[in-house]
């Protein structure tokens, strides 16, 4: 399944969003991670992408069903924990979903943001 993730500048001046953002699948909003967090997909360049307050970024975000994989332990998931480029403060997405506990099963991949 491929999604948009789209952040946006909230802020009153202009902000540059650039790179990967961090990804994992977590039980709750405060939760750990489960499992393995996204891979960097490279298929698009690293671009800056300057914000304008109220301008949004996206990065194409792919989540690969766990009962896809025999080896995988499924764990629910509340949703998925992210950290935007460069930022150590996470934002949280609630959308329930089936995590593996085993961390060698990577079911998340993560492209760069680009302009949206």
């Amino acid at each position: 399944m491929y999604m948009k993730l789209n952040l946006t500048n909230t802020g009153t001046a202009p902000c540059l969003l650039k790179g990967f953002p961090g990804v994992s699948l977590t039980a709750n909003a405060d939760g750990e991670p489960i499992g393995a967090p996204a891979t960097r997909d490279e298929t698009n360049p690293v671009a800056d992408v300057l914000l304008a307050p109220g301008q949004t970024g996206t990065a194409v975000l792919r989540y690969t069903q766990a009962g896809n994989y025999s080896d995988c332990t499924m764990v629910a998931a509340a949703g998925y924990r992210i950290y935007p480029p460069e930022d150590t403060a996470s934002l949280f997405l609630p959308q329930p979903v089936n995590a593996c506990s085993n961390a060698n099963i990577a079911l998340l991949s993560i492209g760069a943001f680009q302009p949206a």
